[in-house]
């Protein structure tokens, strides 16, 4: 049943090295002194090279380098955009590949090109791993893709039918193809579904800043907005919205928080994400889908909590169910709500998610509980790069 070599017998072709999760891919795999194809694109005038570069310096694996073979792609191309004598190479090496490169956003109107990265994307990638007799292809996908309509999602390829935003849909519409394609070319395959994946646990440290961070980033800005005011304008517009900063030097700044019902968030940091893939990749079974995600999903009210604490302000209050009318918010709650409107399925979620098949590739290892010691670590490294402005500084 099982039809796929060992981790330790593989070499590996990797896409989205450079994204988050590729990146602690790549560095989870050198770390084992494992060699490495890496293939991708260049972003404006830095190279692929380059870019990998800043991630090896960031991970302190630089000196592990030479373990990495490079090559520019593209895989809206036939071949993969390569010439035919670096394509026909690649085909020779019989390379697990393991597929992470993703466009991440939720917005309507980034939908052409979210689906020509995640579904249009895959073409060529299958047929390199058609013709190259791939011995396996691990693709990473999202728990996600289950749709908005399941409480229950089970570790298996289902057909949802409503989707919170067109991510979501692409994942989906990617799995049943990769599943398809590996059928019918006898590719031994496994689709690997995190959930939410913040920073390292123990670190603190991460190389993005959206889903956890992107709330409380822009509670940050706002706080720092009229404390600004207070401070050095006489407070005049925080008055206006019952903004003061009261006998203990905190700052009372009312933000009412609305969500559509009391569901709870889903949250993995990204050390057990890459210790979960490593030990589902160790003994995969083929056609097999893994949830690396939590069986204790965290509550909005405690993370609104934490980051009131972590900010040093009160006033924040979750109100479950329809938002009043735009005229009965005042400004920050107008602000706040603009930023966290494509996130809020997220903090109010009830679906669960069916994690057998992970249990028996990790004998049942689960990530931390999310305290507000982890969520100290994570938001106070955020705030020393600046939210990633100076990430590779």
């Amino acid at each position: 049943m099982n039809g796929l070599k060992t981790e330790n017998e593989q070499q590996y072709l990797l896409t989205g090295a450079t994204g988050f999760l590729g990146s602690h891919i790549m560095a989870g795999l050198l770390s084992k002194r494992k060699r490495l194809v890496v293939v991708g694109r260049h972003a404006g005038s830095e190279s692929l090279h380059e870019r990998i570069r800043k991630r090896l310096n960031w991970f302190g694996l630089g000196h592990l380098e030479e373990l990495i073979e490079f090559y520019e792609t593209d895989f809206l191309k036939p071949g993969l955009g390569l010439e035919k004598a670096n394509y026909d190479n690649l085909c020779s090496k019989g390379l697990s590949i393991i597929h992470c490169a993703s466009d991440t956003r939720f917005g309507e109107k980034n939908r052409e090109k979210v689906m020509a990265s995640n579904v249009g994307n895959l073409i060529e990638i299958l047929n390199f791993a058609q013709q190259s007799r791939a011995a396996a292809f691990h693709f990473i996908s999202t728990a996600f893709a289950a749709g908005s309509d399941p409480v229950e999602c089970p570790e298996a390829l289902i057909n949802p039918v409503h989707f919170n935003n067109v991510y979501e849909e692409s994942k989906a519409r990617a799995e049943k193809i990769v599943s398809e394609r590996c059928r019918e070319a006898n590719i031994p395959y496994t689709i690997i579904r995190p959930s939410i994946v913040y920073g390292d646990s123990i670190t603190g440290r991460s190389l993005k800043f959206n889903a956890l961070y992107y709330p409380v980033r822009f509670l940050h800005y706002i706080r720092d907005i009229y404390l600004d005011d207070i401070k050095k304008k006489n407070g005049i517009k925080s008055a206006e919205c019952g903004i003061f900063i009261n006998d203990a030097g905190i700052l009372h700044l009312p933000i009412r928080i609305f969500i559509p019902s009391a569901g709870k968030i889903n949250l993995i940091p990204v050390n057990y994400f890459t210790e979960t893939f490593f030990s589902i990749i160790q003994t995969p079974v083929t056609e097999t889908v893994y949830h690396i995600t939590t069986n204790k999903p965290e509550s909005t009210a405690t993370l609104i909590a934490y980051a009131a604490r972590f900010l040093n302000i009160t006033g924040l209050e979750i109100v479950i169910g329809a938002s009043v009318a735009d005229e009965m918010r005042n400004p920050p709650e107008e602000l706040f709500d603009h930023f966290i409107k494509v996130y809020r399925p997220y903090i109010s979620d009830k679906r669960v998610f069916i994690r057998q098949n992970t249990d028996r590739a990790t004998c049942g290892d689960l990530p931390p509980d999310f305290s507000y010691e982890i969520f100290q670590r994570c938001m106070t490294f955020a705030v020393s790069v600046d939210w990633g402005r100076r990430l590779f500084a």
